[in-house]
């Protein structure tokens, strides 16, 4: 059975994941209106929530590795 703290994290990596993707893809790499610095804000959250994502998928499967190990 996957933990609830591994789908947590592997739920935070794939929204910001595809928030990144859509601001790289939509907002950066197209012409159109400047990206203002609200967007820039939300994209280094994005990137925040991603790295607590991963943080939370490795501490997961380390728990349960000291879990079987006892």
């Amino acid at each position: 059975m996957i933990s609830r703290q591994k789908v947590v994290g592997w739920s935070l990596i794939l929204v910001s994941a595809g928030y990144i993707g859509y601001f790289l893809r939509v907002r950066l790499f197209e012409p159109g209106p400047t990206v203002a610095s609200k967007e820039w804000v939300q994209l280094i959250g994005s990137l925040v929530v991603l790295m607590l994502g991963t943080i939370n998928v490795r501490l997961a499967a380390q728990r349960e590795r000291r879990r079987h190990g006892e």
